[in-house]
């Protein structure tokens, strides 16, 4: 037999917890723990009775979670007068058989940084309905996203395909944390926006994939864990991964034609005086290329190209890379004293005495980079 629920001090008080939970967050109080089935019963039957519909979700609680079957029994017999009554919740929607996932991405692999500053990024996903997609890009550090491609694959596809990329590809391929490289293509997309452009319309389908990755922070300068590795920084360049790395012919033409008048010029100069005056050429083409932008844009490649070698097992090229990106992100560093900055503004002049001299175009050798 049920309570009487006006006069009873013990369901007064009940009704008041109930109040409160409900004009609260909707959290079943503990002290419902303690109260008597019957009691509680009474107070869940008052409170209907005083807010209706409003206080279904609280009864419809009680009836699921409560601490005790008794507890919630009397909830369930409250909700059945009411459903009498023709007071009910709406139903919820039955769950599709299939439940949709987030994309999940399992692997990763990258390419070396070419000298415009380009990469190939490959991002194995696990789909929202299970299966798998390759995600392919080439990103590029000035422009952002310049290609995209892939689609679903299965597992023995995707081993044909990387056996088929290391068996074609001369420079290192490797594989690197999932994260990173979704870090690589978020950082692509912020430049985009930065840039005000878009990524190519094939990557539309791809952007989800990325909607709630953060792009990485700037990274910490490396230590100069031995300076007179910065010595031997223009040795880098003699590697196969950064053949393709040197300043833009294109912007040191004026500075390319300067350096063959000096080298074909009829005065009588000695040897040393002619490399001093093409010392000085070389000088200020490092001075004006280096901006500080310029330097941690250099810096960057360097130190990713450092995560290559250490992946491929080179540990000196690792150390080296990072050195010469530190000493490039040391503001007190002149780049005109480091090897490596005059390697990639010789090697650049070079290339624009050969466009200037007619014997490759200037697109042959732009470090501009360009979409397909």
């Amino acid at each position: 037999m049920v309570a009487p629920p006006a006069e009873d001090e013990a369901v007064l008080a009940c009704l008041a917890a109930l109040e409160a939970a409900l004009a609260g967050a909707g959290a079943l109080p503990d002290s419902l723990a303690d109260v008597p089935p019957r009691t509680l019963e009474a107070a869940l039957e008052a409170l209907a009775k005083r807010r209706a519909a409003e206080a279904l979700p609280l009864v419809s609680a009680v009836a699921e979670r409560g601490r005790t079957k008794d507890a919630r029994k009397a909830a369930r017999r409250v909700l059945y007068r009411l459903e009498q009554a023709g007071v009910t919740l709406p139903r919820a929607a039955p769950k599709p058989v299939v439940q949709r996932g987030s994309e999940k991405a399992l692997s990763a692999w990258v390419s070396a940084v070419d000298g415009s500053g380009s990469r190939a990024v490959w991002i194995l996903f696990e789909g929202a309905f299970g299966g798998w997609a390759l995600c392919a890009l080439i990103v590029n550090d000035q422009a952002g996203i310049l290609e995209a491609a892939g689609g679903a694959i299965s597992k023995k596809r995707l081993e044909g395909e990387l056996r088929s990329l290391r068996e074609s590809q001369k420079l290192p391929w490797v594989e690197i944390p999932p994260a990173r490289a979704t870090a690589l293509v978020a950082e692509a997309l912020a430049l985009h926006a930065r840039l005000g452009t878009e990524p190519p319309t094939e990557f539309s389908r791809w952007r989800p994939f990325f909607a709630d990755v953060q792009p990485p922070g700037e990274p910490e300068p490396p230590q100069i864990d031995d300076p007179a590795l910065l010595d031997h920084s223009r040795e880098l360049l003699d590697l196969p991964e950064l053949a393709s790395w040197f300043l833009d012919p294109g912007d040191l033409q004026s500075a390319a034609l300067e350096l063959l008048q000096a080298q074909e010029s009829r005065l009588v100069l000695s040897d040393q005086q002619k490399g001093e005056r093409e010392a000085a050429i070389v000088e200020r083409v490092v001075d004006a290329a280096f901006t500080p932008e310029a330097r941690r844009l250099w810096a960057r490649r360097l130190m990713e190209m450092a995560w290559i070698f250490d992946a491929t097992g080179r540990e000196r090229d690792g150390r080296l890379a990072r050195a010469t990106a530190g000493a490039l992100l040391d503001g007190a560093r002149a780049p005109r004293h480091l090897p490596f900055a005059r390697g990639l503004a010789e090697r650049g002049l070079a290339f624009a005495s050969e466009v200037t001299l007619g014997r490759v175009s200037a697109a042959q050798v732009s470090r501009t980079p360009q979409r397909p």
